[in-house]
């Protein structure tokens, strides 16, 4: 799909010097950064999608291991 975006001459100019030092095409370098930046801002997509693996192959959630996992991320620095 084709399409047309407006850009600050600042950010193209990046953008370019970018593509050109990671040998990628400015279609596929908008492409990734898109997706990243979905992918970033939509967390719930991939909660949902695993949500509904778990429903349909019937996983339940163990307690214990929920306790336990909540516990050892706690004591993880983010």
């Amino acid at each position: 799909m084709k399409t047309a975006i407006s850009l600050p001459e600042r950010i193209f100019r990046e953008a370019e010097r970018f593509a050109r030092r990671v040998r990628k095409t400015r279609s596929r370098l908008y492409t990734e950064a898109i997706a990243e930046y979905l992918a970033r801002h939509a967390p719930n997509d991939i909660t949902d999608s695993m949500n509904q693996v778990c429903d349909r192959f019937g996983v339940t959630v163990d307690e214990f291991q929920a306790k336990a996992a909540r516990n050892l991320l706690k004591k993880e620095s983010w």
